[in-house]
Order: structure tokens, then C-alpha cells, then sequence
């Protein structure tokens, strides 16, 4: 497998995820502004959308969505446990925390890596942070991950998104409990493994 990466954005979930399970994969690094890949290739022969992340399978197929990609990956080793069974109603509780996420969280913070966004604006996209960030640290005051308590692939998307905030200043400290789920996904040998190798790809 070929995952296709750029540092900062949402491809470092799938590539946590690919840690976790111990899987053999090629990382190659797409430069956003140019949209080529390491190898001089034009991203969007791969993904004709252009965002990462893409993970291109050993048959050819590719696969895009961040999403759909963990979802993909933690069913091909079942016993590794970061997705419940398919069909089961805990698997249908992680669909809605990945669509959470998606259109909560990450859609919600996208838009502040605009430097062009007028300030306020950008107050507004915070202010609905806030209230979304204040619902997680609820919940992650009662367990220690999305699920209950075993890290699953939506704890990677999570924390791959939260690690943005640091970017729009915006600090974690007003949610202690999301604080130190992010500190402890940091910890994880998977999520350093990861952001190891991406700092060292070409």
C-alpha cells in the first residue's frame, strides 16, 4: 500500500492508523501548493480531488477520505480491535463520532487556515469550536477514549484534527479532559512512530 501525505492535514490519522496495526506501506509526500508528489508525479492523476489523504492499494485501486481509509484499514485485521464489527450497533457509534469529527471538528477548523479570512469570521468558526470542543470534553470526562475505553480509529482522526489548534492559537487548557486525551494519544509509539517518519520522508 501507497499512502499519500502532507505534513499537518488529516493524513496523519490513516497513518496512525497504519502504525497501530503494524501494516507494510509506502509514504509519499504530496506538496499542496504544487500538488506533486516526491516522485514528480502530479497528485491529481492519483486523486483527482487533490487533497490528501489517498491510500493506493496493491491493485491499483485508490482510496481517498480520511473516513473511509481507517475504516478500511482497521478491517483488515479485525483482531487489532481499533473498529468494532461491522454491523454491530458500537460500529454504527463510531460512524457517528467519524461524521462528527468530520463535518464538526474538521470542516469547522478548516477554514482558519485562510489568512485571508476576515477576523470576524474567524471569530465565529472559534466560537462554534468551542461549543464542540465543550461537548468532547464532556464525554471524555466519563472515559478515556470516543468509545469507551480502547483507543479506536476515531481517536486518531480526533487527535490528527485537534492538532491544529495550535496553529489558530487556540489552547486546550478551558478543556482539561481534552487536554489530556490529547497528551495521552501523543504518548502512543504509534502516533510518534508516525510523526517521525513523515519528519524524515523525502
Amino acid at each position: 500500500m501507497k499512502l499519500y501525505f502532507a505534513p499537518h492535514t488529516c493524513s496523519l490519522s490513516p497513518h496512525i492508523v497504519l502504525q497501530e496495526l503494524g501494516l507494510a506501506y509506502e509514504l509519499i509526500r504530496v506538496d499542496n501548493q504544487t500538488k506533486l508528489t516526491s516522485d514528480g508525479r502530479d497528485f491529481r492523476s492519483i486523486n483527482p480531488k487533490g487533497y490528501v489523504a489517498a491510500l493506493e492499494l496493491g491493485n491499483g485501486e485508490v482510496l481517498t477520505e480520511g473516513s473511509a481509509i481507517v475504516q478500511y484499514l482497521a478491517d483488515l485485521k479485525p483482531t487489532a480491535e481499533l473498529a468494532p464489527p461491522q454491523g454491530s450497533w458500537q460500529r454504527v457509534r463510531l460512524q457517528e463520532w467519524l461524521g462528527f469529527i468530520s463535518s464538526e471538528i474538521h470542516a469547522g477548523a478548516a477554514p482558519l487556515f485562510n489568512s485571508a479570512l476576515p477576523e470576524a469570521a474567524r471569530a465565529i468558526f472559534r466560537d462554534k469550536l468551542a461549543k464542540r470542543v465543550t461537548l468532547l470534553d464532556t464525554t471524555l470526562q466519563q472515559q478515556a477514549y470516543l468509545l469507551g475505553d480502547k483507543f479506536s480509529i476515531a481517536d486518531a482522526y480526533l487527535y490528527t484534527v485537534l492538532g491544529w489548534f495550535k496553529f489558530f492559537e487556540i489552547s486546550l487548557s478551558p478543556w482539561p479532559a481534552v487536554a489530556a486525551y490529547e497528551s495521552r494519544i501523543t504518548a502512543r509509539p504509534s502516533v510518534q512512530a508516525a510523526i517521525r517518519a513523515e519528519a524524515e520522508a523525502p
